[in-house]
């Protein structure tokens, strides 16, 4: 049996599915596959807090809370920023231009061998160091 395929999902793929944004069809699919097990799904818990001030920043922090309670229910493990991830995020972030938070997504799919979920354009930048499924961008 083939090994399942691990979706590592960036800021810009929640913030989609959370939105309506065209791309949340997309990863409504893959967050069913990893309610049937289909998939493994992860995220930063980096990624998670930038998801969050976006949310907060753009529409409160009442709504900022309820995206964070919705996400807590998916099939979305959270990955924790231990020094090693934190060291392996610096040196990315030190010779690619991405953003800090980016980095933190490349270095969760170097180390699970996922596919990165974004239609953030930074991406394109850094296709040698990780797989990148790219979703629709909003109009």
């Amino acid at each position: 049996m083939a090994d399942l395929p691990v979706y590592i999902m960036d800021a810009f793929a929640l913030m989609a599915y959370l939105n309506g944004e065209p791309a949340a069809q997309r990863v409504r699919e893959i967050l069913d596959d990893g309610e049937k097990g289909k998939c493994h799904n992860y995220m930063s818990v980096i990624n998670l807090g930038e998801m969050l001030y976006n949310m907060e920043r753009n529409y409160g922090l009442g709504r900022a809370q309820d995206a964070l309670a919705v996400i807590q229910s998916l099939p979305i493990e959270v990955l924790p920023a231990d020094d090693q991830t934190v060291f392996a995020a610096a040196h990315v972030k030190a010779n690619h231009p991405v953003s800090y938070a980016d980095a933190f997504v490349i270095v969760a799919a170097q180390k699970l061998d996922g596919i990165v979920m974004t239609g953030d354009p930074e991406f394109h930048d850094v296709t040698e160091l990780a797989k990148v499924e790219w979703l629709k961008q909003r109009k």
